[in-house]
Protein backbone atom coordinates (compact mmCIF):
# COMPACT_ATOMS: atom_id res chain seq x y z
CA UNK A 1 0.00 0.00 0.00
CA UNK A 2 1.43 3.08 -0.74
CA UNK A 3 2.37 5.43 1.94
CA UNK A 4 0.18 8.42 2.76
CA UNK A 5 1.10 11.84 4.46
CA UNK A 6 -1.03 14.12 6.57
CA UNK A 7 -1.41 16.17 3.59
CA UNK A 8 -2.73 13.87 1.42
CA UNK A 9 -5.29 13.09 4.18
CA UNK A 10 -6.23 16.91 4.35
CA UNK A 11 -6.34 16.94 0.42
CA UNK A 12 -8.85 13.74 0.23
CA UNK A 13 -11.58 14.73 2.75
CA UNK A 14 -10.92 18.63 1.75
CA UNK A 15 -9.91 19.42 5.60
CA UNK A 16 -7.34 21.71 6.33
CA UNK A 17 -3.79 20.23 7.57
CA UNK A 18 -4.08 21.88 11.13
CA UNK A 19 -7.30 19.99 11.57
CA UNK A 20 -6.52 16.70 10.43
CA UNK A 21 -3.34 17.63 12.51
CA UNK A 22 -5.18 18.23 15.85
CA UNK A 23 -7.14 15.07 15.40
CA UNK A 24 -4.44 12.89 14.40
CA UNK A 25 -3.22 14.00 18.00
CA UNK A 26 -6.02 13.24 19.98
CA UNK A 27 -6.98 16.92 20.03
CA UNK A 28 -9.92 16.70 18.67
CA UNK A 29 -12.25 17.70 21.25
CA UNK A 30 -10.41 20.48 22.90
CA UNK A 31 -10.22 22.37 19.94
CA UNK A 32 -14.39 21.35 19.36
CA UNK A 33 -13.60 19.77 15.98
CA UNK A 34 -17.22 17.50 15.74
CA UNK A 35 -17.27 14.04 16.71
CA UNK A 36 -18.23 13.33 12.81
CA UNK A 37 -15.26 14.96 11.31
CA UNK A 38 -12.82 13.12 14.06
CA UNK A 39 -14.76 9.62 12.73
CA UNK A 40 -14.00 10.47 9.06
CA UNK A 41 -10.68 11.37 9.91
CA UNK A 42 -9.54 8.84 11.82
CA UNK A 43 -11.56 5.99 10.13
CA UNK A 44 -9.09 7.28 6.65
CA UNK A 45 -6.53 7.56 8.40
CA UNK A 46 -6.84 3.52 9.71
CA UNK A 47 -7.73 2.27 6.11
CA UNK A 48 -4.77 3.79 4.20
CA UNK A 49 -2.28 2.30 6.88
CA UNK A 50 -1.22 5.97 7.94
CA UNK A 51 1.92 6.30 10.18
CA UNK A 52 2.62 9.35 11.59
CA UNK A 53 6.14 11.31 11.23
CA UNK A 54 7.18 11.11 14.84
CA UNK A 55 9.53 13.70 14.34
CA UNK A 56 6.99 15.77 13.28
CA UNK A 57 5.16 14.65 15.73
CA UNK A 58 7.53 15.34 18.24
CA UNK A 59 8.19 19.07 17.60
CA UNK A 60 4.23 19.41 17.50
CA UNK A 61 3.92 18.17 21.29
CA UNK A 62 6.93 19.43 22.47
CA UNK A 63 8.96 15.83 23.07
CA UNK A 64 10.69 13.21 20.43
CA UNK A 65 9.19 10.52 22.86
CA UNK A 66 13.18 8.86 23.28
CA UNK A 67 14.64 8.42 25.77
CA UNK A 68 18.85 7.79 25.81
CA UNK A 69 20.55 5.14 27.66
CA UNK A 70 23.98 5.28 28.61
CA UNK A 71 25.62 2.28 29.54
CA UNK A 72 29.45 0.88 30.30
CA UNK A 73 28.97 -2.51 27.76
CA UNK A 74 25.98 -3.10 26.10
CA UNK A 75 27.47 -6.64 25.59
CA UNK A 76 27.67 -7.52 29.09
CA UNK A 77 24.92 -9.74 30.42
CA UNK A 78 23.91 -7.69 33.17
CA UNK A 79 23.67 -4.42 31.29
CA UNK A 80 22.02 -6.14 28.31
CA UNK A 81 19.65 -7.27 30.50
CA UNK A 82 18.45 -4.18 32.23
CA UNK A 83 18.44 -2.70 28.76
CA UNK A 84 16.18 -5.31 27.85
CA UNK A 85 13.74 -3.95 30.78
CA UNK A 86 14.20 -0.21 30.33
CA UNK A 87 12.75 -0.61 26.90
CA UNK A 88 9.94 -2.81 27.53
CA UNK A 89 8.76 -0.24 30.03
CA UNK A 90 9.54 2.42 28.32
CA UNK A 91 7.27 1.13 25.23
CA UNK A 92 4.79 0.91 27.91
CA UNK A 93 4.73 4.72 28.43
CA UNK A 94 5.17 5.55 24.33
CA UNK A 95 8.57 5.82 24.48
CA UNK A 96 11.74 4.26 22.24
CA UNK A 97 14.73 3.70 23.51
CA UNK A 98 18.21 4.41 21.83
CA UNK A 99 21.12 3.18 23.57
CA UNK A 100 25.07 3.80 23.69
CA UNK A 101 28.60 2.45 25.51
CA UNK A 102 30.72 4.69 26.97
CA UNK A 103 33.16 1.49 27.45
CA UNK A 104 34.12 3.00 30.97
CA UNK A 105 35.38 5.87 29.87
CA UNK A 106 34.47 9.26 31.02
CA UNK A 107 34.95 11.31 28.08
CA UNK A 108 32.87 8.86 25.93
CA UNK A 109 30.14 9.38 28.49
CA UNK A 110 30.58 12.95 28.38
CA UNK A 111 30.31 12.99 24.49
CA UNK A 112 27.23 10.33 24.47
CA UNK A 113 25.64 12.88 27.18
CA UNK A 114 26.15 15.80 24.81
CA UNK A 115 24.87 13.81 22.14
CA UNK A 116 21.67 12.77 23.10
CA UNK A 117 20.52 15.52 24.33
CA UNK A 118 21.70 17.19 21.23
CA UNK A 119 19.14 14.33 19.32
CA UNK A 120 16.35 15.97 21.68
CA UNK A 121 15.97 12.99 24.12
CA UNK A 122 13.37 13.28 26.88
CA UNK A 123 15.48 12.21 29.14
CA UNK A 124 18.41 10.09 30.28
CA UNK A 125 19.45 6.89 32.16
CA UNK A 126 23.18 6.48 32.60
CA UNK A 127 24.89 3.48 34.00
CA UNK A 128 27.89 6.63 34.59
CA UNK A 129 31.64 5.28 35.15
CA UNK A 130 31.55 7.58 38.27
CA UNK A 131 34.44 9.67 36.76
CA UNK A 132 32.31 12.54 34.85
CA UNK A 133 31.14 14.41 38.11
CA UNK A 134 30.65 18.03 36.12
CA UNK A 135 28.38 16.60 33.55
CA UNK A 136 26.18 14.89 36.12
CA UNK A 137 25.88 18.29 37.97
CA UNK A 138 24.93 20.28 34.58
CA UNK A 139 22.66 17.84 34.28
CA UNK A 140 20.45 18.35 37.42
CA UNK A 141 21.20 22.24 37.45
CA UNK A 142 19.82 21.89 34.42
CA UNK A 143 16.81 20.39 35.31
CA UNK A 144 17.13 17.67 32.53
CA UNK A 145 15.08 14.72 32.98
CA UNK A 146 17.84 11.93 34.19
CA UNK A 147 18.03 8.93 36.45
CA UNK A 148 21.55 7.22 37.52
CA UNK A 149 21.24 3.21 37.88
CA UNK A 150 23.80 0.62 39.13
CA UNK A 151 26.43 3.39 39.85
CA UNK A 152 25.52 6.63 41.44
CA UNK A 153 27.30 9.93 43.06
CA UNK A 154 27.07 9.96 46.68
CA UNK A 155 28.40 13.29 47.05
CA UNK A 156 25.53 14.54 44.63
CA UNK A 157 21.83 14.30 45.45
CA UNK A 158 19.98 12.71 41.89
CA UNK A 159 17.55 10.42 41.85
CA UNK A 160 18.77 6.89 41.13
CA UNK A 161 18.29 3.25 41.32
CA UNK A 162 21.31 0.94 42.73
CA UNK A 163 21.49 -2.80 44.56
CA UNK A 164 22.44 -3.23 48.37
CA UNK A 165 26.29 -4.03 47.39
CA UNK A 166 27.93 -4.39 50.68
CA UNK A 167 25.11 -5.91 51.89
CA UNK A 168 24.81 -8.54 49.58
CA UNK A 169 28.60 -9.62 49.11
CA UNK A 170 28.28 -9.60 53.30
CA UNK A 171 25.90 -12.48 53.12
CA UNK A 172 27.80 -13.95 50.67
CA UNK A 173 30.66 -14.01 53.27
CA UNK A 174 28.46 -15.06 56.35
CA UNK A 175 27.06 -18.36 54.04
CA UNK A 176 30.36 -19.77 53.94
CA UNK A 177 31.27 -18.98 57.07
CA UNK A 178 28.57 -20.67 58.24
CA UNK A 179 29.36 -23.75 56.28
CA UNK A 180 32.89 -23.71 58.22
CA UNK A 181 34.83 -22.70 55.92
CA UNK A 182 37.72 -20.61 57.70
CA UNK A 183 40.50 -18.67 55.22
CA UNK A 184 37.92 -17.42 52.71
CA UNK A 185 39.56 -15.06 49.94
CA UNK A 186 38.11 -12.23 47.96
CA UNK A 187 39.06 -11.74 43.91
CA UNK A 188 37.58 -8.55 42.49
CA UNK A 189 38.17 -5.63 40.14
CA UNK A 190 41.04 -3.39 40.77
CA UNK A 191 38.51 -0.09 40.69
CA UNK A 192 37.23 2.91 42.50
CA UNK A 193 33.61 2.64 41.61
CA UNK A 194 30.93 2.79 44.43
CA UNK A 195 29.47 -0.40 43.70
CA UNK A 196 33.37 -2.18 44.00
CA UNK A 197 34.32 -0.64 47.19
CA UNK A 198 31.02 -1.59 49.02
CA UNK A 199 31.55 -5.16 47.54
CA UNK A 200 34.85 -5.33 48.66
CA UNK A 201 33.97 -3.70 52.20
CA UNK A 202 30.67 -6.42 52.91
CA UNK A 203 33.54 -9.11 52.21
CA UNK A 204 35.34 -7.04 55.25
CA UNK A 205 32.32 -6.21 57.31
CA UNK A 206 31.36 -10.18 57.72
CA UNK A 207 35.06 -11.16 58.79
CA UNK A 208 34.94 -8.61 61.10
CA UNK A 209 31.72 -9.55 62.52
CA UNK A 210 33.05 -13.01 63.11
CA UNK A 211 36.31 -11.80 64.79
CA UNK A 212 38.45 -12.89 62.05
CA UNK A 213 41.39 -10.67 60.75
CA UNK A 214 41.47 -9.26 57.67
CA UNK A 215 44.05 -10.79 55.43
CA UNK A 216 45.45 -8.61 52.53
CA UNK A 217 47.17 -11.61 51.07
CA UNK A 218 43.92 -13.22 50.69
CA UNK A 219 42.32 -10.22 48.69
CA UNK A 220 43.26 -9.96 44.79
CA UNK A 221 42.56 -6.96 42.52
CA UNK A 222 42.33 -7.83 38.99
CA UNK A 223 42.23 -5.24 35.73
CA UNK A 224 38.99 -5.57 34.66
CA UNK A 225 40.48 -5.26 30.54
CA UNK A 226 43.18 -8.05 31.67
CA UNK A 227 41.19 -10.23 34.26
CA UNK A 228 41.35 -13.79 32.46
CA UNK A 229 45.30 -13.55 32.40
CA UNK A 230 45.54 -12.42 35.89
CA UNK A 231 42.84 -13.98 37.28
CA UNK A 232 45.35 -17.38 36.60
CA UNK A 233 47.95 -15.73 38.76
CA UNK A 234 45.72 -14.95 41.77
CA UNK A 235 44.23 -18.18 41.54
CA UNK A 236 47.49 -20.15 42.00
CA UNK A 237 48.98 -17.73 44.60
CA UNK A 238 45.88 -18.39 46.71
CA UNK A 239 45.70 -21.85 46.04
CA UNK A 240 49.13 -21.57 47.82
CA UNK A 241 50.10 -24.33 50.88
CA UNK A 242 50.73 -21.12 53.11
CA UNK A 243 47.66 -19.72 52.75
CA UNK A 244 45.28 -22.64 52.79
CA UNK A 245 42.35 -20.67 51.01
CA UNK A 246 39.10 -23.07 51.75
CA UNK A 247 36.66 -20.63 49.97
CA UNK A 248 36.96 -17.27 47.37
CA UNK A 249 34.06 -14.93 46.70
CA UNK A 250 34.05 -13.36 44.19
CA UNK A 251 32.71 -9.95 42.72
CA UNK A 252 31.37 -9.93 39.30
CA UNK A 253 30.03 -12.67 37.39
CA UNK A 254 32.99 -12.87 34.83
CA UNK A 255 35.28 -13.37 37.35
CA UNK A 256 33.01 -16.25 39.01
CA UNK A 257 32.90 -18.03 35.65
CA UNK A 258 36.70 -17.20 35.02
CA UNK A 259 37.65 -18.02 38.17
CA UNK A 260 36.00 -21.86 38.08
CA UNK A 261 37.69 -22.59 34.66
CA UNK A 262 40.80 -21.83 35.88
CA UNK A 263 40.30 -23.96 39.01
CA UNK A 264 39.58 -26.66 37.13
CA UNK A 265 42.30 -26.82 34.62
CA UNK A 266 44.04 -26.69 38.19
CA UNK A 267 42.87 -30.08 38.91
CA UNK A 268 40.91 -28.60 41.99
CA UNK A 269 37.79 -29.48 43.18
CA UNK A 270 34.88 -27.47 43.83
CA UNK A 271 33.58 -27.02 46.41
CA UNK A 272 35.98 -29.67 48.32
CA UNK A 273 38.81 -28.20 47.93
CA UNK A 274 37.73 -24.54 47.52
CA UNK A 275 34.21 -23.66 47.48
CA UNK A 276 33.10 -20.36 45.05
CA UNK A 277 30.12 -18.24 45.54
CA UNK A 278 29.81 -15.18 43.19
CA UNK A 279 27.98 -12.01 43.06
CA UNK A 280 25.88 -11.33 40.06
CA UNK A 281 24.93 -14.77 38.00
CA UNK A 282 24.70 -16.41 34.76
CA UNK A 283 22.47 -17.76 32.74
CA UNK A 284 24.52 -20.73 32.74
CA UNK A 285 25.40 -20.91 36.65
CA UNK A 286 22.84 -23.16 37.56
CA UNK A 287 23.90 -25.84 34.65
CA UNK A 288 27.94 -25.88 35.04
CA UNK A 289 29.29 -28.29 36.99
CA UNK A 290 29.06 -27.86 40.10
CA UNK A 291 26.03 -24.98 39.64
CA UNK A 292 27.64 -21.79 41.49
CA UNK A 293 25.92 -19.85 44.46
CA UNK A 294 25.32 -16.63 43.38
CA UNK A 295 23.78 -13.48 44.25
CA UNK A 296 20.74 -12.32 42.48
CA UNK A 297 20.49 -8.56 41.51
CA UNK A 298 16.89 -7.00 40.68
CA UNK A 299 17.06 -6.54 37.49
CA UNK A 300 13.52 -6.16 36.14
CA UNK A 301 12.87 -4.19 39.22
CA UNK A 302 15.87 -2.16 38.22
CA UNK A 303 14.59 -0.99 35.02
CA UNK A 304 11.30 -0.44 35.43
CA UNK A 305 11.81 1.59 38.34
CA UNK A 306 14.44 3.56 36.48
CA UNK A 307 11.68 4.56 33.73
CA UNK A 308 8.85 5.29 36.11
CA UNK A 309 11.15 7.55 37.49
CA UNK A 310 11.99 9.16 34.81
CA UNK A 311 8.69 9.39 33.14
CA UNK A 312 7.84 11.37 36.39
CA UNK A 313 10.77 13.50 35.39
CA UNK A 314 9.60 14.10 32.07
CA UNK A 315 6.17 15.09 33.03
CA UNK A 316 7.41 17.22 35.69
CA UNK A 317 5.91 15.39 38.29
CA UNK A 318 7.00 14.86 41.82
CA UNK A 319 9.56 17.98 41.18
CA UNK A 320 12.21 18.71 43.79
CA UNK A 321 11.98 15.50 44.93
CA UNK A 322 14.92 13.42 44.70
CA UNK A 323 14.09 9.57 44.20
CA UNK A 324 17.06 7.40 45.80
CA UNK A 325 16.42 3.72 45.59
CA UNK A 326 18.37 0.77 47.28
CA UNK A 327 16.95 -2.81 46.05
CA UNK A 328 18.17 -5.81 47.61
CA UNK A 329 19.63 -9.15 46.43
CA UNK A 330 18.52 -12.51 46.53
CA UNK A 331 21.03 -15.52 47.00
CA UNK A 332 20.86 -18.28 45.19
CA UNK A 333 22.34 -21.40 47.39
CA UNK A 334 24.15 -24.24 44.99
CA UNK A 335 26.54 -26.65 44.80
CA UNK A 336 29.84 -24.77 44.29
CA UNK A 337 29.41 -24.14 48.44
CA UNK A 338 29.16 -27.46 49.22
CA UNK A 339 25.45 -27.37 50.31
Amino acid sequence: MKEIFLKDIAEKLKLSKTTVSLVLNNRGDENKISKATQKRILDFARDNNYKPNQLARGLSLGKSETIGLIVPNISDIFYARIAHYIELKAKEFGYTVVFSSSNENAETEKELIHSMINRQVDGLVIASTQCNQADILKLKNSKFPFVLVDRHYPEIKTNYVIVDNLGGVKNMTEHLLKNGKKNIALITIKSKLDAMQQRRLGYETALRESNIDINTNLIKEVDRFNFEAEIKDAISELNSNSNGVDAIVFTTHYLAASGLRELKSLGINVPNEIAIISFDELGAFDLVDPPITSTKQPVSDIGNLAIEILINEIEKKNENFINEKILQTQLLVRKSCGV
